[in-house]
C-alpha cells in the first residue's frame, strides 16, 4: 500500500478517534495507553516520603509455558536415570547439558542446565563474565495453588484448586493477579502494589509500572496502570503518516484536535484526557533521551532491545521521579508441543544472551544492587513425551537474579518440605495424565518474598495479595524461599 503525506489525508476528528482505537504498540492500542497513563497521573502524590532507597521489580513473562523440567535437570545418577526414562525420546545426555555448582545452603541436590543456556549456567556458577558473582537462582516446582495442597488432597478433590488448570488463558492470568481461584480480576499483582506504594514513592508524570511488551493485567491496579513504551521510549506523537503499523501523528494536528470543541462529552473527555498523556509521554521522551548508552552486549532481537531499554529506563529513575518501579516484557512462543529439543534450544539462545547482557548492563550502569528480575510462565510442561514434545502441566522452575539475589542455589519455599520433584511418572507429586507435577512452592510465596524486598509492608500485602496468608503471616515471614541475601 503506498504511503501518503499528511497533506493529502488530513487528520479529522473521526479518523484520529478509529485509528488510536485500532492501531496497536505490541498488544496495546493507543487509547489505552492514553488512558492508562491518565490512571497514573492520578495517583501521583505531592511529595516523597523520608527515604531515598531505589528499587525495581522486572518480570520477563515466557508465554506459552516453557518445559523447564529440560532446562533444570537433576544430575544425581539415580535422579538422571529417572529423569532419562520418564523423558525417553526427550531426555538431553550429559554431553548436552552444563553441570551447576550448587552454592552451600541450597537444596543440596546436583543440577544440570540445558547446554544452550551458556549465559544463565554463568549467571548461577559465578563462572565467565560472572566470574565470583553468583546472581541467578533457580525456584523449582513453582506454580498456582489456592492453598497449601498435597497429592492426596486434590485426588480427593478436599481443597479448592485454581481454576481452568492446565489452560493458557487461565493460567497466564493467574500467574499475573496471583488470585487463582479464577474470580473476575480487572488488577494485577504489580498494579496493587503500585496502589500501595506508588503516591508515597513516586512524583514523576509517569506510571511507576511500566511495559514493553503492551498491556497486561499484571501491572493493572484499581488506581494505576502501566505505560506502555517502545525500546526508543514513550509513545509519541510525532513523525507522518502511518508505516509498518505504527501509527505517527503530527504533534500539531493532534494539539489542533485536541484543543478543539466537540459536541459530544465522550470526545471532549477524550481530549482532555489525551492532552494530558501526552505532556506525560512527553515528559517520559525527554528523559528517555537522555538515558546512558550500554556498551553490555546485548542480543539485537527483540526481548535484548527491550531489556536495554529496561536498563536504560531504570538509570533515570531520578529524572522520572520514581524511586519504585515494576517492568514488564515478555517473550513468546514456549507452548512446544512438537519440536521440543530443536525450537527449546534456539529459544534458550535468544534467551540466555539476553538476560545476562541485562544484568551486566546493570551492573555497568551502577544500578544493580536495587533490581531483582524473575522469569514466570503458564505452567510446566508434562514429564512424558507425546513423541515430539509435552503438553500443558502444573508445576515447573523458574529463574530469579540480580545482585540482591542469594544466586547459585535451587530454592523452594522453608515452610513446608518440598523441593525439585520426583521425576517418575505415577510418583508422589504426579496428578496424573503423562505426569503433571503438583506444586510445592506457591506462586504467592515468591511474590511475597519479592514484594516485602520492594517495600510492601505486612499491612498492605492483603491487598496486594489476598491469599497470601493461606501459605504463612508476612507479619511473622518476611522469607519463606529465601530469595534475597
Amino acid at each position: 500500500m503506498a504511503t501518503h503525506s499528511e497533506n493529502q489525508h488530513p487528520l479529522s476528528r473521526r479518523r484520529f478517534l478509529g485509528e488510536a482505537s485500532c492501531a496497536a504498540l505490541g498488544s496495546a492500542s493507543i487509547l489505552s495507553t492514553l488512558l492508562n497513563l491518565r490512571m497514573a497521573n492520578n495517583a501521583a502524590a505531592a511529595d516523597l516520603d523520608g527515604g531515598n532507597d531505589c528499587k525495581s521489580l522486572v518480570c520477563i513473562f515466557l508465554d506459552g509455558g516453557i518445559d523447564s523440567f529440560n532446562l533444570l535437570v537433576p544430575r544425581g545418577a539415580e535422579e538422571y536415570e529417572q529423569y532419562r526414562t520418564t523423558r525417553s525420546n526427550l531426555a538431553l545426555t550429559p554431553g548436552q547439558l552444563i553441570n551447576l555448582d550448587q552454592a552451600g545452603g541450597g537444596d543440596g541436590q546436583t543440577y544440570s542446565l540445558h547446554g544452550a543456556a551458556t549465559q544463565i549456567a554463568d549467571m548461577f556458577n559465578g563462572t565467565g563474565s560472572f566470574a565470583g558473582k553468583r546472581r541467578l537462582s533457580f525456584v523449582a516446582n513453582i506454580g498456582t495453588l489456592v492453598q497449601p495442597t498435597s497429592l492426596a488432597d486434590y485426588l480427593a478433590n478436599r481443597v479448592p484448586v485454581p481454576k481452568a488448570l492446565f489452560s493458557h488463558k487461565d493460567q497466564v492470568e493467574q500467574w499475573q493477579t496471583s488470585v487463582p481461584q479464577g474470580l473476575a480480576q480487572l488488577t494485577g499483582w504489580a498494579g496493587r502494589a503500585a496502589d500501595v506504594l506508588h503516591s508515597t514513592l513516586n512524583t514523576g508524570k509517569t506510571s511507576m509500572n511500566i511495559s514493553y511488551s503492551g498491556n497486561n493485567v499484571f501491572q493493572t491496579g484499581q488506581t494505576t496502570s502501566q505505560f506502555v513504551v517502545t525500546p526508543q521510549g514513550a509513545l509519541n506523537f510525532t513523525g507522518a503518516g502511518q508505516e509498518n503499523g505504527t501509527l505517527a501523528i503530527k504533534n500539531q494536528a493532534l494539539r489542533s484536535l485536541i484543543e478543539g470543541e466537540y459536541a459530544n462529552l465522550f470526545e471532549q473527555s477524550i481530549a482532555g484526557l489525551t492532552r494530558d498523556s501526552v505532556e506525560s509521554a512527553e515528559f517520559f521522551g525527554s528523559a528517555f533521551a537522555s538515558a546512558p548508552s550500554v556498551s553490555a552486549s546485548l542480543p539485537g532481537t527483540a526481548l535484548g532491545q527491550n531489556l536495554r531499554a529496561v536498563a536504560q529506563t531504570i538509570a533515570i529513575r531520578d529524572a522520572l521521579g520514581l524511586r519504585r518501579q515494576t517492568f514488564f516484557v515478555r517473550l513468546g512462543g514456549w507452548d512446544h508441543h512438537s519440536e521440543l529439543l530443536a525450537t527449546q534450544d534456539a529459544m534458550l539462545r535468544e534467551l540466555a544472551p539476553a538476560l545476562a547482557g541485562f544484568q551486566l548492563a546493570l551492573e555497568e550502569l551502577g544500578v544493580d544492587k536495587d533490581v531483582i528480575s524473575f522469569t514466570c510462565s503458564d505452567f510446566g510442561r508434562t514429564l512424558r513425551s507425546n513423541g515430539r514434545g509435552t503438553d500443558h502441566a502444573w508445576g515447573g522452575n523458574q529463574m530469579v537474579f540480580g545482585t540482591p539475589v542469594d544466586g547459585g542455589k535451587v530454592l523452594s519455599t522453608q515452610m513446608r518440605p518440598s523441593g525439585y520433584p520426583s521425576l517418575a511418572i505415577d510418583g508422589p507429586g504426579d496428578v496424573g495424565r503423562g505426569g503433571r507435577i503438583l506444586p510445592t512452592t506457591s506462586t504467592d510465596e515468591f511474590f511475597g518474598e519479592l514484594l516485602t524486598w520492594f517495600g510492601v509492608t505486612p499491612t498492605s500485602m492483603d491487598s496486594v495479595l489476598p491469599n497470601l496468608k493461606s501459605f504463612y503471616d508476612p507479619a511473622t515471614v518476611t522469607s519463606p524461599i529465601g530469595i534475597v541475601t
